[in-house]
């Protein structure tokens, strides 16, 4: 029996760990954002990007207010799924307030745990405790390769 895809995805998720964060990046050990260790996973995983984003400012969703990132996920993974369903390996995209829109994602791990790129610092592995759950602001779920 092979490993489920989740947990393909969470190993090399961790791969990036301790890289440092760098608005716009997506190269693991160089340093990436967010969006790029999303970015990096995926061209690990699939071997290129389906698309590649803009440039984009850090104040991007603020200055914006679209949902860039819930529609670029629905748009590569699928329709989002309900908190519920989480499980490790999916991308979990976050809000920071209800009326502003979604900039933040990370990838689900094993035993309530995300790893994210963490802005002036690098990607980390944290809980995933209350105050980042009620910021969920959408689950989706990487397509297994076939």
């Amino acid at each position: 029996m092979t490993e489920p895809f989740g947990a393909r995805v969470v190993a090399v998720a961790r791969t990036f760990i301790g890289t440092p964060y760098r608005h716009q990046g997506s190269r693991k050990g160089v340093g990436c954002d967010c969006l790029g260790l999303v970015r990096g996973v995926w061209r690990e995983l699939y071997g290129a990007e389906p698309e590649v984003p803009a440039p984009y400012a850090p104040d991007w969703a603020e200055r914006t207010g679209e949902e860039r990132l819930l529609e670029a996920a629905a748009r590569h993974c699928g329709p989002a799924l309900p908190p519920r369903a989480l499980r490790p390996g999916d991308l979990i995209v976050f809000r920071w307030r209800d009326g502003t829109a979604a900039k933040h994602a990370g990838i689900a791990a094993p035993h309530d745990r995300f790893i994210h790129a963490y802005e002036h610092a690098a990607v980390i592995e944290s809980p995933l405790v209350p105050a980042w759950r009620r910021r969920i602001a959408g689950v989706f779920r990487f397509p297994e390769l076939s």
